[in-house]
């Protein structure tokens, strides 16, 4: 579906996290970041991007991501016609279906995203500012065909890789493709896999993640609770700046048009965390 034209242009590197404030955000686009993202399926108001996007001048905002389960597609398309008149082009929508494990009402989860985009659609929200959650291939295929493409989360850059061509395959070479990778500013291999293993705690409850990593490669014992180091190491970046650095341009170099990148550290030292990896990333400071 995608217009090279119209393909969203957030830079090569973002920041993920539950949110940010204004001020932190004025402070990450000086730093060089093209985008934030907004996990933690947040409500369909979407009430906090306006004052992120006053705050700044370029910086883009997405959602990463709108839980079709919990934000009904008229009132999420209200408030993106809403962001979008004041502030054109710079808000992307990410939507996803979160996982069965959570949801009482999650039920045939493909039929329910591809009904959610039809919503969208009537609803006039465009598919170049729609992004969808993407890990296997059924889905990835449909992020190509109904939205800007994929964001991917809690994978590696060979998913990145095997996303780029099976969207390419399906006829869509040029689809969005985002994938998010987690980071801890360490050098101490043991400290890095703890604050990991506490961040990966809950995803291995979670079938579509479990299944995920199968399909990277992974034993079933590896994707097991508390997970094996070799899975930890692919999906947690650390070590120095510029080590960490090499290891999120290789979903670059797999594919990928932009990293969200996840910086697994307390709310008040994102800014100062994401300024240490803002020149090995080649970002340009303000």
């Amino acid at each position: 579906m995608t217009d090279p034209a119209s393909k969203p242009e957030l830079g090569r590197f973002g920041s993920f996290g539950r949110g940010v404030t204004p001020q932190q955000a004025k402070d990450i686009e000086a730093l060089g970041y093209g985008a934030v993202w907004v996990g933690g399926s947040p409500p369909a108001e979407l009430a906090w991007v306006e004052p992120i996007l006053a705050a700044t001048t370029t910086l883009q905002v997405a959602t990463g991501i709108v839980n079709i389960w919990t934000a009904a597609a008229g009132p999420v398309a209200e408030s993106f016609h809403r962001i979008e008149a004041a502030y054109p082009g710079r808000f992307l929508l990410g939507i996803g279906v979160g996982h069965p494990e959570a949801h009482t009402e999650y039920r045939k989860p493909y039929n329910a995203l591809v009904e959610y985009l039809d919503s969208l659609d009537a609803h006039g929200v465009p598919p170049d500012r729609r992004v969808v959650a993407a890990l296997g291939p059924r889905v990835l295929k449909l992020s190509a065909q109904r939205s800007a493409g994929a964001h991917p989360y809690l994978t590696t850059p060979e998913h990145t890789a095997q996303a780029r061509e099976l969207i390419g395959a399906s006829g869509f070479p040029e689809a969005f493709l985002a994938p998010e990778h987690k980071v801890v500013l360490t050098t101490d291999t043991e400290k890095a896999r703890a604050v990991g293993r506490r961040a990966l705690d809950i995803y291995f409850d979670l079938a579509n993640y479990r299944n995920s990593w199968r399909r990277l490669g992974f034993s079933a014992e590896e994707v097991t609770r508390p997970g094996s180091d070799r899975l930890v190491d692919a999906l947690v970046a650390y070590g120095t700046p510029e080590q960490i650095a090499a290891r999120l341009r290789k979903h670059l170099d797999a594919g990928a048009d932009h990293v969200p990148v996840q910086i697994l550290t307390e709310d008040e030292n994102l800014v100062s965390a994401l300024a240490e990896l803002a020149g090995p990333l080649g970002l340009t400071v303000a």
